[in-house]
This record gives structure tokens, sequence and C-alpha cells, in this order.
């Protein structure tokens, strides 16, 4: 998180968002300006000057105003990036928003409104002023960009003809920066790109050149070989789109950017980010010490009965594998007797799970104490402490032991873009009832492109939600 890409990118984004923060308020300012001179046009009063904007009654709410202004177009999506920001038109309605808030909030506060018109005029003034601002902001900082030498680095994977039609309708593409290909994944060459290897080179591929972003030319490729080209890019933290020639685009987790000559869909992986992730790291910690110290009692309680119940420690220490395929000790209260690891490899033909998973329903290493705190899933409160350490979630896939993971099918590896949970999707789910494939979380986008037939079992038509 502090190497040089993300901090330099922070700080773009940053400054981007500051800059049209300062463009909106000047533009709000000189809408509700103009709308008073017109004002005084309209009445045929004299004296028109800046100084009409703080001496009038109705310029004292820009204090107010501009604020709320700016928290409506936060939630618009008005400070987004560059490519997903909506146009003039969510300006003006958002204007309407804020000019209902005024309304209300002078109406509540008995205002006196001298003039009814005003506000009417300002909102049309404000977006035609916020607007042009915000045009001439994008295309200056699109030219200082391009004069800087700022682009977009780009490998193109795909086959024969249809990479060559998206090289040059990118190419073409106006209003956006531009692109340096810099090269091609396909399995043979393909004219004015340079060869990088084939779909099986691809995970060397990107790690050597660390391009931008990864944009797929969907023809030609089955669904299966599309999810791998994602899941190898997400993996490296790089962003990928999808130029599709079919309707099957239309995906939960695709999302579609404008302006580059070429339909193109961002598939993101099904991650929280930014403010969404800020919010659930907060909700975790807050929600986890209030848990670890209100129960401390029920703590001692459990510690104590499980010493008295059989010889070993109170607690547990699995190895398991979270985020990033990155292992972890997962802390648990001990609810088998102390040589159960060893015991494992005979009760291997017992196993009632499919695929990756090792359950028995009566498990004999299960001690007494041990069932009952399964039962109700006490075992699993200690936890808390991999919550707080930001090793886990509250509420996210659970995590494999080592054993399992080590039979995962690389389709599975999805769950390792998030923290694994306490709790998920699965435990409300039917949990030993289900096969692995139902409790592997993907994105819709990925449920698509999953290998037909085969292992994919239950989970090809009935996917869990990463977010779970």
């Amino acid at each position: 998180m502090l190497s040089r890409g993300p901090i330099l990118s922070l700080v773009r984004r940053a400054l981007s968002v500051s800059a049209l923060i300062f463009l909106d308020v000047v533009g709000l300012a000189l809408g509700i300006y103009l709308a008073l001179v017109i004002r005084q046009l309209v009445a045929g009063e004299g004296d028109i000057y800046w100084g009409l904007l703080w001496r009038e009654g109705p310029a004292e709410w820009l204090k107010f105003v501009a604020p709320i202004t700016i928290l409506v177009f936060v939630q618009a999506g008005l400070y987004r990036e560059r490519e997903r920001r909506p146009g003039a038109g969510r300006i003006l309605a958002c204007l309407i928003v804020v000019a209902l808030i005024v309304l209300a909030f002078g109406i509540g506060t008995s205002y006196d409104f001298t003039t009814s018109g005003l506000i009417p005029t300002s909102v049309v003034v404000s977006a035609v002023t916020i607007g042009l601002l915000r045009a001439a902001y994008d295309s200056a900082a699109l030219e200082v960009m391009r004069a800087a030498g700022i682009h977009r680095r780009v490998v193109l994977v795909g086959e024969g003809e249809s990479l060559v039609r998206l090289r040059d309708s990118l190419a073409a593409a106006r209003g956006v920066l531009n692109y340096e290909f810099v090269g091609a994944v396909a399995p043979e060459p393909v004219p004015g790109l340079r060869l990088l290897g084939s779909r099986a080179d691809l995970p060397q591929v990107l790690e050597h050149v660390r391009p931008d972003e990864v944009i797929l030319a969907e023809a030609l490729l089955e669904e299966g070989a599309v999810l791998e080209v994602v899941e190898q890019a997400h993996a490296q933290g790089i962003k990928v789109r999808l130029a599709p020639e079919t309707t099957e685009l239309l995906v939960q987790r695709g999302e579609y950017v404008p302006g580059h000559g070429a339909p193109l869909f961002e598939l993101r992986p099904p991650v929280l980010t930014g403010w969404d992730w800020a919010v659930k790291r907060a909700f975790d910690i807050v929600v986890s010490a209030f848990v670890l110290v209100v129960g401390l009692p029920l703590w001692a309680l459990i510690a104590l009965v499980v010493k008295l119940d059989s010889r070993g420690p109170v607690f547990f220490f699995d190895r398991r594998v979270g985020v990033g395929e990155r292992e972890f000790g997962m802390l648990k209260f001990r609810t088998m007797v102390a040589e159960a690891p060893s015991l494992q490899p005979q009760l291997e033909p017992a196993n009632e799970a499919e695929g990756a998973l090792f359950k028995i329903r009566d498990d004999p290493r299960v001690t007494r104490v041990g069932r009952f705190l399964r039962r109700f899933s006490l075992d699993e409160i200690p936890q808390i402490v991999n919550v707080i350490k930001g090793e886990m979630s509250l509420v996210g896939p659970r995590p494999l032991p080592l054993r399992d993971y080590r039979l995962l099918e690389d389709w599975h590896h999805a769950r390792y873009a998030v923290l694994p949970g306490m709790t998920g999707l699965w435990q409300i789910s039917g949990r030993s009832g289900l096969t692995f494939d139902d409790l592997v979380p993907t994105s819709t986008s990925a449920t698509a492109a999953r290998p037909r037939g085969g292992n994919c079992g239950r989970g090809c038509t009935r996917p869990a939600s990463i977010s779970s």
C-alpha cells in the first residue's frame, strides 16, 4: 500500500477531488451572484457589482448551501474518477435536491424569502456555471497529463483480428488518456502488436511488464479463459476491462466505461475499497472490541469447562489461509482432543464432504464440551482477536485449513480477494450439507465463466456472494 504507484495514484485523486470541490464552490457562488444580477436587472434596480453577493440576504445562505452541495455531489458520484463521473444532467438534478433542502430548512426556520424566483434561477444558473467550470477543468487536466507524457500502459488479450480491431478503436479514442500498447497475449503474432506470450504465460508477462490495465477482446475466448485472465490480473492488482462482442457482458461486477472508442466494461474484483472498506473495518474494530470486553466472563467460563473436560490447552491455533493467500494463525477454543491433528490421516476414508473439505458429522475426536461449543459456534469467539489484528473480518468467507487449501482448483482462489470472516453465508446456508463449490464465494461475473460440468457441481447455478 505504501509503494510508489498507489501513493502517486492517491495523491492524484486527492488533488483532483480538491480541485473539483473548489470549482464547485466557485461555480455555486458565481451562480448565486448571477441570479442576483438577473433579479436586479428584472427589477430595474442599479448597483450591480460583486459585493451584491455579500450584501443581499439570500447570499448569506452560501455558507450553508456550499457544504450541503458538496455532500449531495459526493452521494451522486460527482467526485468519482473522470470516466465514471456523471454529466451535466446529474449536476442539475443534485442542485434541485439542494434547493429543496434549502427551501425546507428556510420554511422550518421561518426565513423570509423576499424573492420567490431567486432559488430556481440560482439552480439553473449554478448548473451552467458549475458544468462549464468542470468541463474546462477536465479538458485542461487531460491536456496537462498528455503533455506530461502520462498514459495508460495496456496489455491486450485475445486472438487474431479481434485484437487488431480493438487496438485501432482504442487508438482512435478522444477525450481519454492516450494508450501505450505494451503488447498482446495471444496464441500467435498479431500485426502491429508485440507478442508477449500465450495465455499460459500471462502471470509472468504481467509481473514483468506491470501494465496499468489488461483489456480482453472477448471474441473467440471461452468463458473459462476469460475467468482465468481476470483472476490472474486481479491477483496482481491490475485493472481488467472487457471489450465484449456478446450480450453476456451485463454482469454484476461489470461497469461500463464510456469514451474509449470501443465499448469497454471494467471487470472489478469483488472487494470493498475506499470508504466502503473504511466503514467495514471500523465496524469490525468497534464491534469486536465491544464483544471482547463484554464477553470476558463468558471467555473465562468456557476456558474453565474446556480445561476440566479434557487434558490439553484451552486454545487451539490452527494455520489457515487468508486474504492474498497468506497464512495466519486462527484462534479457537479447543473442541477436540489434544492429539486431533495426528489422528486426521486415519479418518480421511470417513470424510463425508466433497472436494477440498474435510467434514465428519460425528467426528470421534470432538470432546463432550467441544460438541456443545460447536453446536452454538461458541468455539469461534476467540477469533475476535484475529479480527482486531486485521487478519479476519466479522463477516466473510470462512478461512480454510492448509490441507483443504492445497486441494483447491484454480477458480476457487477467488475467495482470497477478501478477508476471511468469523461467519458468512456458508454458516446460514447448510454448513456441512453443502458441497465445496457451494462454499466458494465469487462474483456473478466469475460465476458465468466457471468450468461447466466436472467438479463445478451446484456452485455453477447457485453461487454465494463474495461480500458474505
